[in-house]
């Protein structure tokens, strides 16, 4: 019967080849387009995983290069138990590198603090060194540079070469690779330097990063500091931001004393002391800090029941109250996940598109082959040919298509990743698993099915010399 069936599709080779490219182009496209969610979750699977520790930023900014908190905080975080280094981070996006405009893809100066990240047990950049060193206190105050692989094989510069960033001159020390598109892409330099070149507010960071000491989880950590920032008064950052300057307003710090820190401009700065001045008006003045060292002391917390709607109405105003954005790896992991999940929604509404047309190309094919062939099951029904022959007949045709086109899409979906990896290796990432292609084919093949079956039932519906008549 297999046989039979793929006899009558080599018979009417253009139309069978139409079909079969359809199905093809459409699992091509399918092949494709989750080729994208899976790199992003590889990508970030492979970025977070080298990153143990904890990040902090600004509440709402998207990435730390967009956010602001006060540099003092340092000093309170680090006394928390469980906590073993706090690595003050500064990031300014270059413009400009060796006279070469940056647009895509992005690049970035991470001023790093050379004392702190000396302290900590599992450097990302320091233990990624491939070529040279990293950054020592014997490059504080100087020109020095560690540079990702990338960035070296894109301008043809090594370790005791030069490279200029927006502006400056930097001697290469040492070259750096991580493997993931998110850690590759920075010129790291002494923090004091990128605050001079780029006119940083020296009262203010981009973010922390919290290297636990693992003798505390690091959920408790993040407990703790949300509880130790919360209801500061630091502004949640807003697009608006990027326009009038830091987005930081002010902050409360520990000895309970509001610290209001200046934006550099005197009419952003009277605007935004007004807006604090009338949101507190009439207000209790409530400048507790919570004590985080009573509550790591007691050994049983107290818990005061709560109705469901009362529990909901706190929990909703302490996360209005909190400044900060605290995670730790897996948090940030799992709130890509959730993006992911969105975008294979996206995904599956466009593939769904290119999969119904690639369906309805076999029903027509295989109803014009039925059509054209209505003579000959006539006869085979009148030859004692069954029903259900025909109907295996003709869907064994179709599943012909159906395995055909998923072994081609899927093989060439494959190598279509296969050759933008490899044309654009520092723009975007696409993995096609074995499991993605496994289940091409197999929904291939399934579709293949389904579209010969209204042609198979349409067929066997028919009496042998009705058939031969209306042939």
């Amino acid at each position: 019967m297999l046989r039979f069936a793929i006899r009558n599709l080599l018979s009417r080779p253009v139309r069978s080849l139409l079909s079969l490219l359809g199905l093809t182009v459409a699992i091509v496209g399918m092949v494709g387009l989750f080729s994208v969610a899976e790199g992003i979750d590889a990508t970030v699977d492979e970025t977070f995983g080298q990153i143990p520790g904890i990040l902090v930023m600004q509440k709402g900014a998207p990435i730390p290069l967009f956010s602001r908190i006060p540099k003092a905080w340092t000093d309170e975080i680090e006394k928390l138990p469980g906590v073993n280094v706090v690595s003050a981070e500064i990031w300014v996006r270059v413009n400009v590198i060796n006279g070469k405009n940056i647009v895509s893809p992005p690049r970035f100066l991470f001023g790093a603090d050379i004392a702190a990240h000396q302290k900590l047990k599992h450097s990302v950049y320091g233990k990624a060194i491939v070529e040279g060193r990293y950054l020592n206190e014997s490059d504080s105050g100087l020109s020095r540079t560690v540079i990702s692989r990338h960035i070296a094989e894109e301008f043809e510069v090594g370790v005791g070469d030069s490279i200029t960033a927006n502006g400056a001159d930097f001697e290469i020390v040492g070259i750096y690779y991580c493997g993931s598109l998110l850690l590759d892409m920075a010129i790291i330099v002494d923090q004091p330097i990128v605050r001079q070149m780029s006119l940083f507010d020296p009262n203010v960071v981009c973010s922390f990063y919290v290297e636990p000491t693992g003798e505390i989880s690091n959920d408790k950590l993040v407990e703790w500091m949300q509880e130790m920032f919360r209801g500061r008064d630091l502004a949640s950052w807003q697009p608006s931001s990027l326009l009038f300057g830091s987005g930081l307003s002010s902050s409360r710090p520990s000895n309970a004393k509001q610290s209001t820190m200046s934006s550099g401009n005197p009419l952003i700065d009277l605007v935004r002391s007004a807006d604090r001045a009338i949101k507190r008006f009439g207000e209790p003045d409530n400048e507790t800090v919570p004590a985080v060292e009573e509550e790591i002391a007691a050994e049983e917390p107290s818990i005061i029941p709560m109705e469901d709607n009362e529990l909901a109405d706190v929990a909703t105003d302490d996360e209005e109250l909190d400044p900060l954005e605290i995670r730790s790896a897996a948090d940030w992991a799992e709130r890509f996940d959730e993006f992911s999940s969105d975008l294979d929604i996206f995904l599956t509404i466009m593939t769904s598109i290119g999969l119904t047309i690639a369906v309805l190309s076999i029903i027509n094919t295989m109803l014009m082959s039925v059509s054209e062939r209505i003579i000959e099951f006539g006869i085979l029904k009148a030859n004692g040919w069954s029903r259900s022959d025909v109907m295996k007949l003709i869907t064994y045709e179709s599943a012909v298509l159906g395995v055909a086109g998923g072994l081609c899409g899927a093989s060439s979906g494959w190598l279509l990743t296969q050759i933008i990896n490899w044309q654009w290796p520092e723009h975007i990432r696409l993995l096609a698993s074995p499991e993605l292609l496994a289940f091409s084919v197999v929904f291939a093949a399934i579709l293949g099915v389904l579209g010969g079956l209204y042609p198979a039932l349409w067929a066997t519906r028919m009496m042998p010399m009705d058939a031969i008549r209306r042939g």
